[in-house]
């Protein structure tokens, strides 16, 4: 039942890679599952404070909001360490490609349902824009969405690199993710949290 899910966090640091640039970032993994299973929201930088969240229980995946290095760099390693599939929206690929040249992963497709433990699940939302492939997963029950680098508190992520549209990401968030219910939590890959309502209420000011 949704209220035996529970919903853990960290933060880890890094670099983020494109466009023959580097920068220092902090990322936001989430960890959602029981006693029992749980997924992983994102692997980025370090193994360690991961399968901490994870402990004893049997991941059933490790799911990519999208294929910035920064958000995918320990997926392999936590897929080898516990036996787990990854998850990507193919769009991503020639992102993923950057990292993982040879590695590969199971399809996301928008509308897809994904089970975390027992009677819950995670619905996945192809929100194009920060990249070809970008998702975010909605959690219903826990009146939750798990943005990714697609909208963040003060809005849209960037795109200013390679692969991403300005347009497009804001046609996403306004058809995917503002029309979710205004009390709608966003835990996002950067950053603190936000809400679907005050998102929605400076919507008008985005430009890019």
């Amino acid at each position: 039942m949704a209220h035996q899910v529970q919903l853990l966090h960290t933060t880890t640091s890094g670099t983020f890679s494109l466009d023959g640039g580097t920068w220092e970032v902090e990322n936001n993994v989430w960890v959602l599952g029981d006693r029992k299973a749980c997924v992983v929201i994102d692997a980025p930088h370090e193994v360690e404070p991961i399968a901490e969240l994870i402990g004893d229980r049997m991941l059933l995946a490790v799911l990519c909001t999208h294929a910035h290095d920064d958000h995918v760099t320990v997926a392999a390693e936590l897929s080898d360490r516990f036996a787990a599939p990854i998850y990507l929206h193919p769009d991503d690929d020639p992102l993923w490609r950057m990292t993982y040249p040879d590695l590969g992963y199971e399809p996301l497709h928008d509308g897809q349902r994904i089970p975390v433990g027992d009677d819950f699940e995670l619905e996945v939302l192809h929100t194009p824009g920060h990249s070809p492939g970008a998702v975010c997963f909605r959690a219903a029950d826990l009146d939750a969405v798990f943005s990714g680098d697609t909208l963040f508190q003060g809005g849209p992520g960037a795109t200013g690199r390679s692969y991403s549209d300005f347009g497009t990401i804001v046609a996403s968030i306004r058809s995917r993710l503002l029309t979710l219910p205004a009390d709608t939590v966003v835990h996002t890959g950067h950053g603190s949290d936000t809400t679907i309502s005050a998102e929605a209420a400076a919507a008008d000011t985005w430009v890019s």
